[in-house]
């Protein structure tokens, strides 16, 4: 299987996402669109992932748009698609549904909860790491995945082939360490209260792997 992975920020890269390819002996190649300009073609696309960065599917940006276009021949194709926070936004935008500021700006650790129990295996709670204040719409033609206290847009599933979250699965111990100590300017007026340091000091719970690895077997069986 070739994964092709839309990165859009040096410091949000895919992650387990990584190992879980590894683990399967799929090949991963990562693209860097924002700064290279360069998308893969939907034939040559198996699995696609779309990261999270600091723009916006609403920025009038060439590349933004190719995305979609890229997107949008992938979802006609059923191909399976996983996708993380501008990711997830940019999934919905496609789909002609608006992505909005949320009610409030989550940076750091929170909890989500299951919304349903369309993948197997997943627990009802856990503490995964924020790093946004848009959030995307919720399609009818999608199943809504789980919710936060504050945002209850957080996930979706549609078709048993695409997955969108709000939040970020993917992040080991080196990626948040990665994102903080880059993009520690963008914590400053989270809803969640929480410093640099607070969120240095979260260990990544194990079961967020487990969770990343159990929708990229679902969407991909």
């Amino acid at each position: 299987m070739r994964i092709n992975v839309l990165q859009h920020t040096p410091n949000e890269g895919p992650g387990t996402i990584a190992d879980w390819a590894r683990q399967h002996g799929h090949a991963m190649y990562t693209y860097h669109p924002y700064q290279f300009g360069h998308l893969p073609t939907a034939a040559e696309t198996d699995l696609l992932v779309i990261l999270g960065g600091p723009m916006s599917p609403n920025d009038d940006q060439p590349w933004i748009k190719q995305e979609r276009a890229l997107i949008r021949e992938l979802l006609a194709r059923n191909t399976p698609i996983f996708s993380a926070c501008f990711g997830a936004q940019q999934i919905t935008k496609t789909l002609g549904y608006p992505v909005l500021k949320a009610p409030a700006k989550e940076v750091g650790w929170a909890p989500v909860y299951r919304q349903s129990e369309v993948i197997p295996g997943l627990p009802a709670q856990l503490n995964v790491l924020h790093w946004h204040e848009e959030m995307f719409t919720l399609p009818p033609e999608a199943q809504l995945l789980f919710s936060s206290d504050r945002v209850t847009n957080q996930g979706f599933v549609l078709n048993h082939r695409v997955v969108g979250l709000q939040f970020h699965f993917e992040p080991a111990a080196d990626n948040v360490r990665e994102m903080v100590v880059n993009d520690f300017p963008y914590i400053d007026g989270s809803a969640l209260h929480q410093t640099a340091t607070d969120i240095l000091a979260v260990s990544v719970p194990a079961e967020n792997q487990q969770a990343m690895f159990r929708i990229l077997d679902f969407i991909t069986a």
